[in-house]
């Protein structure tokens, strides 16, 4: 059985960081495509300090509760088939 709560945790943290990471990068011009983009699903991210600790709370939300879904479909699949 995979540990749900562990791998929601797990991915809230690596997706929140790695928007943090973008938002940083893209205010010295590199990946401000991807900023924007993602921006279009984040309200309130771009690039910069602010917006990536706004993109950072948006993805660790995204990701965790994404984390959570795919964990228990896999641990219902593990189980049933």
């Amino acid at each position: 059985m995979l540990n749900v709560r562990a791998l929601a945790v797990a991915l809230a943290i690596l997706w929140g960081g790695a928007m943090m990471f973008l938002a940083g990068m893209a205010s010295f011009g590199w990946g401000g495509a991807w900023v924007t983009a993602i921006g279009d699903l984040y309200i309130g991210y771009q690039p910069g300090f602010l917006g990536g600790l706004i993109g950072a709370a948006w993805g660790a939300i995204d990701a965790g509760i994404g984390g959570l879904i795919f964990g228990w479909l896999y641990n219902w699949l593990s189980i049933h088939l």
